[in-house]
């Protein structure tokens, strides 16, 4: 039986797939959490063969928590089930170590082969994004490929806007970044516009990226006495 452990947001998506699984005969679903933190959590007592990641996640999202899975337990295969076929998800994903990345709608069938597929050692790229993924691998053939920004502002941020940061690199919503932070969500909207601005970046999803690359999400940034 390969163990498995399944990461979704939403309880009726992971609940669907468990059924999926068990029905299937081959697979034992280890434990079933919403977020990314929890999915470290449950590693620890269950020790999974292999994880289905959702990418968008509160508390910690899928491509991050990838990231320390594969730190911590490189012997687990991750892979990514989501909606999203965003290049930078993708690149963000295969370079923290998943082994596959399939989008939600997939038959049973191609679920269960992708599985086998990732704990016997190979990988498996949903057939609708293969020619994104030969793309990013082709971009990164000719060049360090890596989320660039305007280096002289970067050391600029106030400890708000690094605390902004790293909750955006932690996948969490201005809504969720508000309530941690102690701010409206129209004060993290303005953060969040300035810091891109700062950066030169298109958006919050290379902003995300750009945090868990120079390590932002893993730091210990005090909390400031001035909301």
């Amino acid at each position: 039986m390969i163990k498995v452990l399944i990461a979704d947001d939403q309880a009726l998506i992971r609940d669907s797939i468990k059924i999926i699984l068990e029905a299937a005969g081959k697979f034992e679903v280890t434990d079933t959490v919403g977020n990314g933190k929890e999915v470290l959590e449950s590693i620890e007592h269950n020790q999974p063969d292999v994880i289905l990641m959702d990418i968008r996640m509160p508390e910690m999202d899928g491509t991050v928590c990838t990231k320390y899975v594969k730190q911590r337990h490189p012997e687990i295969k991750v892979i990514i089930l989501t909606t999203f076929d965003d290049d930078d998800f993708i690149f963000s994903a295969l370079k923290y170590g998943a082994s596959g990345y399939l989008l939600k709608g997939v038959e049973p069938k191609e679920l269960y082969s992708a599985i086998e597929t990732v704990y016997h050692g190979g990988a498996m790229i949903n057939p609708n994004i293969a020619q994104k993924v030969f793309t990013l691998f082709s971009k990164m053939a000719q060049s360090n490929y890596a989320i660039q920004v305007n280096d002289k502002d970067a050391h600029d941020f106030s400890k708000h806007e690094w605390q902004v940061i790293q909750q955006v690199g932690l996948g969490l919503s201005n809504k969720e970044i508000a309530a941690k932070l102690y701010l409206s969500e129209g004060t993290v909207r303005n953060y969040i516009s300035k810091i891109l601005d700062k950066l030169n970046l298109r958006d919050r999803t290379q902003l995300a990226i750009w945090a868990v690359q120079t390590g932002v999400t893993s730091e210990n940034i005090p909390d400031d006495d001035q909301k």
